[in-house]
């Protein structure tokens, strides 16, 4: 009987499926184990091979671990909300859920016919008012909450209403948007107006005025991954920046707790780095500099030690101060450089080292040590959100610094060399800089230790001050778009205030069209109803930003546990249950934005009581990238022909990509590449002897416009599911990058071809006997579980797959058809290859799922080698090896190797003068 993947699979995935054999429930009897994939945005291009390989790897995991006896929670769902969907039904008119439905069934399809064990009743999308109800509920609990720096938590907003009331502002440790200094008195005599505004200052979920991404043509802000090169990555459109008042969540309130937390967590050191390069702790000073009619200049340095080399101050182009600094003279030019900036984004500006620009704003500052006068310019290498949004240049100790002194002609000076003690007193550093100052405090201290005596200083002179920064920004939470959760927020006189929780889910509401409107606001105004009407029937009307994308993917996880509670987002027991993720696959791509925004979200929620861990994620698996192999034809320049591979030098050619769906081994359907490409119908074709067109191949990422992508669903149709999910895994380690070449499936499918046989005889009947397996036969399968089992528990699967070619070769060479035997791998191949595993267990158990089958284990006794191998030395020189029992004795091993035909040769017909045997190790004659 041939092995026919197309019949087994579809009867088995049926099966599954009819029996709900991937359902689980919470079970306080079992360990839990909760295994989950990155959350996918649903394309309307669905998936290509790429794709599938962290969610095959979680497969497997899962499967794995249910055999050895864990509750898994392995669920699945969809990230749907999202500007693909939006720009779609801006140009067609169609409703972003029509398309965002139409995608799911596709990505349902393609999950489905590779054999995924998802619990699927637990499916979420953000895009289901019954999910975003929650998502824009949590929305509302960072609204009413306040973080209190002496707690180091967040706290319902209540607590800070009642010591304003009892304190003002007096004792209060708040993250806030600026110190803000108010007696009791005070706040309890002010209007409400006035109350709600102050509490802006320190709400979690707050409004203020923003520099932003704003892309004028898709009428949205856009995230700074969303902006490349000062365009837009979806569509290319040239983007700005723009003062906005936004929406924004005061995730810098948890920048330290968010550092320390990496340090609970099982991650690669490489996202642990990125994630704290983007929190960027830095410890130094604020430090004010002045202007000759008092206006002061703030700037943060983490090397004030350095502040006697500075000569000049930069400002971010849109710092507060630049127009109030701006003589007229300059007013013009100013004007002309900020413009430019607004067309760079910030990644642009970071990036571009050493293309420095900047403009002289006409003012000065008065050094706040050496009293000289020091120009104020401003330049994109400084930006508005990081630190005061300005710094003191210190050209002779910082590289951008350096290029911009010499682009701009400005003053070098040398004070310290980085790394060694700071030597320079007050003679040496008037010698160098040409400025006489007492630096006495400094002279003969460590660096370290200058910059604390220089801070102490700076606050003696009462000039400035000590402070820990961050780089990591309060993350603008508002887009200008339709396809989005809508805030629940209504607007009292221009106040916003939270919707009543009774009437979430706020839907989106229906509207004429997508974009904007004419007078540049979100599409939510177009709607005609769009207010909220209180008790006394006034009419408020309702915020008409939505939520950015990763709100609903920053707490999904959570609802899975849940999914069908309508009375609240995941209810106690069950999130206690589940706590948080055990092991989360996905691409490093994510290594800042979601990772970092759920973390944020889920601390926030364990202040506030609602789960019981600080860190969602305690391991973290990024699986490596499955690159294209191009193919390419070679058409000679100014003929009407191709020209195969191995020929191509012979003329001036130029490549030409094509599909590879069209290539099987190297070699060119001609016919077919004609139907695809009508306009080559007539050319001719230069094969190689053999008559075959060869095509030239590169490995590179998987791209439409490459021709290079390979549909899963046409591999799952020619080899079949299971053999896809081995052959993914079979490339190399998870982690790593591989090129996909669809020639190589056929040797994976061969080993499944072959492990089928096993268990029939020659004319095709299912052959598995109850007899007693032989020692070899067992040590060929306990030797195979021990290698599984401890691959799969380092995720090491390429490993385990040579494990199963070895044993199926093995095995057949013994020709083994006992139970004993193939029952057991049958368990142990389940995990990579389901579809036939299932077919082979329940020919051998009728009735009986191989889902349900206990993990085997190995017998390390039948491991042990029973025999010896002994280098057989002539005079000390190894001439050959000899296996022999390890049972024997030294007189039965000396007998053993005088026997052996090998001896006789180099014996030469002598006798040997004396054997010399050490027992289990060597063997000497001495002739």
């Amino acid at each position: 009987m041939e092995y026919n993947h197309k019949e087994i699979e579809r009867t088995w995935s049926k099966y599954w499926s009819e029996n709900q054999l991937y359902k689980v429930v919470e079970d306080p009897n079992l360990p839990k184990l909760y295994v989950l994939d990155m959350f996918p945005y649903p394309s309307g291009a669905g998936l290509h091979v790429g794709h599938p390989l962290g969610y095959i790897a979680s497969d497997i995991y899962s499967r794995f671990m249910r055999h050895r006896g864990f509750n898994v929670l392995h669920p699945m769902g969809y990230d749907s909300f999202g500007l693909p969907a939006e720009q779609y039904a801006i140009e067609t008119g169609q409703h972003p859920a029509v398309t965002t439905e139409n995608n799911i069934k596709r990505y349902r399809s393609q999950l489905d016919l590779l054999g995924m064990s998802y619990d699927w009743s637990r499916e979420v999308r953000t895009s289901d008012p019954k999910y975003y109800k929650w998502t824009q509920w949590i929305f509302l609990q960072f609204f009413n909450s306040w973080y209190n720096k002496k707690t180091n938590k967040a706290e319902p907003v209540k607590t800070l209403l009642q010591h304003l009331e009892e304190f003002g502002t007096k004792g209060l440790d708040a993250a806030c948007t600026q110190q803000l200094s108010f007696t009791a008195e005070e706040w309890n005599t002010w209007p409400e107006e006035k109350k709600q505004q102050t509490l802006l200052n320190y709400r979690l979920a707050y409004r203020s005025e923003s520099v932003v991404n704003w892309c004028p043509a898709l009428g949205t802000v856009l995230a700074n991954d969303e902006v490349k090169d000062g365009l837009s990555e979806r569509g290319g459109y040239p983007v700005v920046q723009k003062k906005m008042m936004q929406w924004s969540l005061r995730i810098t309130a948890y920048a330290q707790r968010l550092l320390e937390g990496l340090e609970q967590i099982d991650w690669s050191d490489s996202i642990k780095e990125a994630q704290r390069n983007w929190i960027g702790r830095s410890e130094g000073a604020i430090v004010n500099f002045y202007t000759p009619d008092q206006v002061p200049i703030s700037i943060f340095t983490t090397r004030p030690d350095t502040i006697f080399g500075a000569t000049f101050i930069v400002m971010a182009p849109e710092h507060d101060a630049v127009d109030q600094l701006t003589t007229d003279e300059f007013k013009r030019a100013v004007e002309q450089y900020r413009d430019y900036v607004k067309s760079r984004s910030e990644r642009d500006r970071l990036a571009d080292v050493k293309n420095v620009t900047g403009q002289f704003t006409g003012s000065y500052v008065i050094h706040p040590f050496s009293g000289e006068k020091i120009p104020v310019y401003i330049s994109e290498y400084v930006l508005a959100g990081y630190g005061t949004g300005a710094i003191m240049a210190v050209p002779g100790h910082d590289s951008r610094d350096h290029r911009f002194a010499k682009k701009f002609g400005l003053p070098i000076k040398m004070v310290v060399d980085p790394g060694k003690p700071w030597d320079v007193d007050a003679e040496t550093y008037e010698e160098k800089s040409g400025t006489s100052i007492n630096s006495e405090f400094l002279s003969g201290l460590p660096v370290e230790d200058a910059i604390s005596a220089i801070i102490t200083e700076i606050e003696r002179r009462g000039i400035g001050h000590r402070k820990v920064n961050f780089r990591l920004r309060d993350a603008v939470f508002g887009r200008q778009r339709y396809w989005g959760e809508p805030i629940p927020i209504y607007y009292k006189n221009g106040i916003p205030y939270p919707l009543p929780e009774e009437l979430l889910p706020l839907e989106l509401p229906q509207v004429d069209a997508y974009l904007p409107t004419e007078d540049g606001d979100p599409p939510l105004a177009r709607a005609k109803e769009w207010y909220y009407t209180d008790d006394e029937g006034n009419k408020w009307p309702l915020e008409t930003t939505t939520m950015p994308g990763w709100a609903g993917s920053s707490w999904y996880f959570l609802r899975y546990m849940d999914p069908a509670n309508e009375k609240e987002p995941f209810s106690a027991a069950k999130e206690k249950y589940w706590k948080s993720v055990d092991l989360y696959f996905g691409g490093s791509e994510h290594s800042t934005g979601h990772l970092l925004y759920a973390r944020f979200w889920h601390k926030f929620l364990f202040d506030l009581g609602f789960v019981t861990s600080d860190e969602p994620f305690a391991k973290l698996i990024n699986q490596g990238m499955i690159q294209g192999t191009s193919a390419f034809v070679y058409r000679v320049k100014g003929q009407k022909k191709f020209v195969t591979f191995s020929k191509k030098d012979a003329y001036d050619t130029q490549s030409l990509y094509v599909d590879v769906n069209l290539v099987e081994n190297d070699v060119l359907d001609i016919d077919g590449f004609k139907k695809w490409r009508p306009e080559f119908m007539d050319f001719e074709f230069e094969t190689e002897d053999d008559g075959s067109y060869r095509v030239g191949r590169e490995i590179e990422k998987m791209s439409k416009s490459k021709y290079n992508v390979v549909n899963p669903d046409h591999i799952v149709e020619k080899y079949g599911a299971d053999t896809l999910r081995l052959y993914e895994m079979f490339l190399g380690p998870i982690e790593l990058s591989k090129p996909w070449n669809t020639d190589g499936i056929t040797g994976v499918y061969n080993f499944l071809k072959k492990y089928w046989r096993l268990h029939f005889d020659e004319a095709g009947n299912f052959c598995v006997k109850d007899e007693k397996p032989t020692d070899a036969e067992l040590k060929t399968l306990h030797k195979t579980i021990k290698k599984v089992t401890n691959d799969l528990q380092n995720f090491s699967y390429n490993t385990c797959v040579s494990a199963f070619m070895i044993c199926v070769n093995e095995l057949t060479s013994q020709k083994c058809q006992k139970r004993e035997v193939l029952q057991p791998l049958s368990v142990l191949l389940a995990p990579f290859a389901p579809h036939i595993a299932e077919e082979i267990y329940q020919r051998m158990n009728s009735g009986q799922s191989v889902l349900l089958a206990r993990w085997p284990s190995w017998d390390e006794k039948l491991l042990e080698e029973d025999h010896v191998i002994y280098p057989v030395s002539f005079n000390g020189k190894t001439r050959f090896t000899l296996s022999l029992s390890k049972s024997l004795t030294s007189e039965e091993v000396e007998k053993a190797v005088l026997a052996e035909p090998k001896t006789a040769k180099y014996l030469n017909g002598k006798n040997p003068r004396k054997i010399i045997v050490v027992q289990g190790r060597i063997i000497n004659i001495v002739i």
